[in-house]
């Protein structure tokens, strides 16, 4: 594993998992659903509150605006060292794990050892401090995995989280099973890991669960088993058909077996839906009108596509290749 791809890996896992560190439900919502504009008026408002530090750390990092990330270190950091270290915030020790691991996505080859370090030490001290908040285990079982073993990965430490959650949360500890079973390639035990979790009425676990797996069908895309990428989709539309991620994985699939028409039928629904602004929709949407032929149509979604913030770095250079071959 090459360690420059560390930070990426984590800061792309950070922006996948929305915890519920919001405490009001309104601002929840709002960081749910992608509005933070919303959500950072609501905060500011709100002044110097615990609270309101969480609210505008998470709109930072959903927006992924540099600035604002590094704004939100020093509170995060206050917030961390106003109480002695025994009852610190795992809250705020969680949030600055993921704005380090945000900023570890554009640092310089440099300056990411440290931040994917920071990332990690905060993500350790969240567990320790409530080992039942499931994100940052999740995210620190995700760092074990991806990580060579000189920067401290280990998968048999992977393993540990899992099994140090099967007692309290025996379902998430399915999810983390999932992820070790999966950077394993053992997509069969990762499939019947998921299939076992049952999400009850936990908006995390079921948010995690889906993530799980759109995961799980792009592997298999990538395999081009499309048949079984196809029926992992149809199940999560089943399951979230408010959700943009079933038709968006519907959409990658009918995009890969040569049926843009379909694809573009897919992908106009999934922009409508709830969490349609967390998938790259203008760029397949760009791919499946170019495979139409309609150029102006597919440099249009293109364009869209590369003035979104949240946009995953590599998809951004995949864009820009098709945007300038239909030039």
């Amino acid at each position: 594993m090459n360690f420059r791809l560390l930070p990426l890996a984590l800061a792309l896992l950070a922006s996948a998992a929305l915890a519920d560190v919001l405490k009001d439900p309104q601002w929840q919502a709002w960081l749910d659903t992608g509005k933070t504009a919303e959500l950072t008026r609501a905060a500011r408002a709100k002044g110097d509150d615990e609270q309101a530090t969480l609210a505008l750390a998470m709109a930072a990092i959903d927006d992924n605006d540099a600035a604002r990330l590094e704004a939100s270190v020093a509170p995060l950091q206050a917030c961390v060292d106003r109480r002695p270290a025994s009852a610190s915030s795992p809250a705020c020790h969680y949030a600055l794990g993921r704005v380090y691991g945000q900023q570890a996505m554009t640092a310089s080859v440099f300056k990411m050892p440290g931040l994917a370090a920071k990332t990690k030490e905060q993500f350790v001290k969240a567990v320790a401090l409530d080992p039942q908040f499931f994100e940052p285990r999740m995210g620190l079982a995700q760092f074990y995995l991806i990580a060579p073993g000189f920067a401290g990965g280990s998968t048999s430490k992977a393993r540990e989280l899992a099994a140090d959650a099967q007692a309290h949360q025996p379902e998430h500890a399915k999810l983390l099973r999932f992820l070790v079973a999966a950077q394993a390639d053992d997509l069969a035990g990762a499939e019947r890991e998921l299939a076992s979790v049952k999400p009850g009425d936990d908006r995390a676990l079921q948010r995690e669960l889906r993530n799980g797996w759109m995961r799980l069908g792009a592997e298999f895309i990538d395999q081009k088993a499309f048949p079984k990428a196809r029926s992992l989709f149809e199940t999560v539309q089943r399951d979230n058909p408010q959700h943009a991620a079933g038709p968006y994985g519907l959409a990658r699939v009918a995009l890969e077996t040569a049926q843009p028409d379909e694809a573009v039928r897919l992908l106009e629904r999934a922009r409508t839906l709830e969490g349609a602004e967390r998938y790259p929709i203008d760029q397949r949407l760009g791919q499946a009108l170019a495979a139409k032929g309609d150029k102006p149509g597919a440099r249009a979604a293109l364009e869209r596509f590369l003035q979104n913030r949240r946009a995953n770095p590599r998809n951004i250079e995949d864009a820009r290749k098709l945007l300038a071959s239909l030039a």
